[in-house]
């Protein structure tokens, strides 16, 4: 599942030059469904779309604040073409849910949203209809959020701190250069220096480092 998430000042839908939703303040979701998606993938983007930190908070403080700290509005828009794998230049959607499929998908990431926030603030458009979509955003500001893929290595939010965690040791080991431990195994033994300066003398001092 993908989402296209931007923070909005005022968005709205049209159908048929008839306007059927629209939002102030909030973010407007763009949502992309794919054959795969499962009741876990729901859960998840919506726990993401919820606690997505894109406002200030009373201090001004940016990136603070989610759209249900702020009690600001959302407006969900099913867009199948998230899904769009290029062949050339022509776009292919093989990988997005069947229509028939997806609009019971799309009610019940809608239904998962207003049972995790506040009903009356969540507005969507019209499933399968040729809409236009009005969107004035705010800062610009625009996030993309995908969904784990099925049978990932982790999406416990803990497991992939540590990994990271981890990872971010290994390259700082890396950018340190050989440990202290490593540089004496390596470095020639005393007697070694001593035996090899030979009739040299001094030159053999002149050589390290």
């Amino acid at each position: 599942m993908k989402a296209v998430v931007q923070r909005v000042t005022r968005a709205s839908v049209t159908v048929g030059g008839e306007q059927i939703s629209a939002i102030g303040r909030g973010i407007c979701v763009l949502l992309g469904i794919s054959m795969e998606d499962s009741q876990k993938e729901v859960e998840h983007m919506v726990r993401k779309i919820l606690n997505l930190r894109v406002f200030e908070d009373e201090s001004g403080k940016h990136w603070s604040k989610s759209v249900m700290d702020k009690e600001y509005e959302v407006l969900c828009v099913s867009q199948f073409t998230l899904q769009c794998v290029l062949k050339g230049n022509k776009p292919d959607f093989h990988l997005a849910m069947p229509t028939e499929q997806a609009e019971s998908f799309y009610n019940s990431f809608l239904e998962q949203l207003r049972k995790s926030y506040r009903p009356e603030l969540i507005r969507d458009g019209k499933f399968g209809a040729y809409m236009q979509v009005h969107i004035q955003n705010d800062g610009p500001v625009t996030i993309e959020l995908e969904s784990p893929a099925p049978g990932a290595a982790s999406s416990d939010p803990k497991q992939l701190s540590k990994l990271e965690k981890q990872q971010q040791r290994k390259e700082k080991t890396r950018a340190k250069g050989p440990s202290e431990s490593s540089k004496e195994r390596n470095a020639p033994r005393k007697e070694d220096r001593s035996a090899s300066s030979g009739a040299e003398g001094d030159v053999s001092s002149e050589r390290e480092p």
